[in-house]
């Protein structure tokens, strides 16, 4: 797929630097492994990376997600910083007008815009590179509780469009769908 970059930036705000996007890499296992006990990551996610095997394996299926074409994770990092946060494109395929999106950050990155800058570079990106593929919406999908993933997709321009039952074990809970339509 030549015509994507694999790295993204999301710019600096008057009390935090610009933000690195770019494809998960094996060096990024240790940082992944520190995150295990981040009880809000365990509750909202389905990361659940319990030892230094299991981050290589999560970053080897970030990498493969892009080898297929199938999804677009990217590491969310300050620059020269280990990752604090993920964003994901999920879904997009050819003549497909809608894909999905998602992201967390750590706790330490929590309370900084990480989240929503991430969220609106990876939206841009979507938006730019799929277009000609009819990429129109973007769907972003939460539990109805986690009211600080709302908030970010509200900032980010999600509107919300409808309720989701809960299917488990997956998807535990009810959850929110936020909508993006690509600007004419």
């Amino acid at each position: 797929m030549e015509r994507i970059t694999a790295r993204l930036t999301a710019p600096a705000t008057p009390s935090a630097p610009a933000l690195v996007l770019r494809p998960w890499e094996p060096a990024d296992a240790p940082a992944l492994l520190a995150l295990r006990g981040d009880d809000a990551l365990r509750r909202w996610t389905s990361l659940t990376v319990e030892d230094e095997g299991g981050a290589a394996s999560w970053v080897r299926e970030q990498r493969r997600g892009w080898e297929t074409g199938e999804r677009f994770a990217f590491a969310v990092a300050e620059e020269g910083a280990p990752p604090v946060g993920h964003v994901v494109l999920k879904g997009p395929a050819p003549g497909a007008p809608s894909a999905e999106v998602g992201y967390w950050t750590a706790a330490r990155a929590r309370g900084r815009a990480i989240a929503p800058r991430a969220l609106e570079a990876l939206t841009e990106w979507a938006f730019a590179v799929f277009a000609a593929d009819g990429l129109a919406r973007l769907e972003l999908v939460h539990q109805t509780d986690n009211e600080a993933s709302c908030a970010v997709a509200k900032k980010c321009r999600y509107e919300l469009t409808g309720l989701l039952p809960a299917e488990p074990p997956a998807f535990p809970r009810d959850g929110h769908v936020h909508v993006r339509t690509r600007e004419a």
